[in-house]
């Protein structure tokens, strides 16, 4: 059997299309075709993000419950790179079964078949996968989709997707008029060194436990924070309470992104509080100080993501520190 078999994937009802071409992962050349693709898709939809192939490749490395090269395909057409998916799964605390999906396809071949394809075909195998899982709690398949993203949501819509929960891009469109946010008594920010990684990096996960849909085994290891093309620890603020770390900003710098789009923004992202430190101001301070630690660099706006069902109220939050909503993406479920 010849080395193209192997790779290629015949895919449920697939569309009669000539020169359409399923395969798997074949190097990693293919990340830079899946950030290629993925700009196309977001220039159409709106979407003002870009995916750096160095992240790409640090994201499916450490991705957990993920094969490279069994979970990832990517569709051609002749030698047209027209789109991409992969799936991943995971139990959260509560003994929910995740099998989530991804697919991003150049708008061009948008309403051909090729989408509703390989989502059953991603349904497929993720079904296949569940059957090795003990039958412990409820199961769903999702996706997330941006609101401009009109072709997926019609598309999920259609298949019996719902919405579950929506989340926020936030801007701060300048770095100035930074309000003022004093660090609570008894605690203190001090410079990050490689030998506090580990201590930062378990008090996340123990304060993200809090998060919906937070799952202990779906989080990438300390690792993907290392190999992370953004990694920039000296812009972070760590918050200290003797040898306890109680809250953070891990702030970065996406150079690639800022590049694409002609702009200067820091992302104040990785927003925690471990729960002891909880309704004490902290996390507005942080957030503060990480405004200043990014102007510092040059930065002229900031950015950050949100739940806008957060149980301790990050939206407001957010809100009363300068940060605007600009646009809404949403989580998609259908039960099994």
């Amino acid at each position: 059997m010849n080395k193209e078999k192997l790779t290629t994937i015949d895919l449920p009802e697939e569309p009669d299309l000539p020169g359409l071409h399923i395969r798997r992962y074949q190097g990693e050349k293919d990340f830079q075709i899946i950030a290629s693709i993925n700009r196309a898709c977001n220039k159409v939809d709106r979407v003002v993000r870009v995916v750096d192939p160095e992240y790409l490749k640090t994201r499916y490395t450490h991705m957990p419950n993920f094969n490279l090269h069994e979970d990832l395909v990517i569709a051609e057409v002749e030698n047209e790179k027209i789109g991409y998916g992969n799936i991943n799964w995971w139990q959260e605390l509560d003994g929910t079964r995740v099998y989530e999906h991804k697919i991003c396809l150049v708008p061009a071949w948008q309403g051909k078949g090729i989408a509703v394809s390989l989502l059953r075909y991603h349904q497929n195998n993720l079904k296949r996968i569940s059957n090795k899982h003990p039958n412990d709690g409820e199961r769903y398949f999702e996706t997330y989709a941006a609101e401009t993203e009109e072709y997926t949501q019609c598309i999920l819509i259609k298949d019996g997707y719902e919405t579950v929960r929506h989340f926020f891009e936030m801007v701060r469109p300048d770095l100035e008029n930074i309000p003022e946010a004093l660090l609570p008594e008894g605690l203190e920010v001090r410079k990050v060194k490689p030998e506090h990684y580990q201590a930062i990096y378990d008090a996340e996960q123990e304060a993200f436990r809090d998060h919906w849909g937070y799952s202990e085994e779906a989080e990438p290891p300390l690792e993907a924070w290392l190999d992370d093309p953004s990694f920039d620890p000296s812009i972070w603020r760590v918050a200290w309470d003797g040898d306890q770390v109680a809250g953070m900003v891990r702030s970065f710098i996406d150079q690639v992104e800022n590049d694409f789009y002609n702009r200067e923004r820091g992302w104040t992202e990785n927003i925690s509080v471990r729960r002891p430190w909880r309704r004490r101001g902290l996390a507005r301070s942080l957030i503060v100080q990480s405004l200043y630690a990014i102007k510092e660099r040059g930065m002229t706006e900031a950015a950050l993501g949100v739940d806008t069902n957060n149980p301790q109220g990050a939206l407001k939050l957010y809100q009363s520190v300068g940060f605007q909503q600009a646009y809404k993406i949403s989580a998609y479920r259908k039960p099994f």
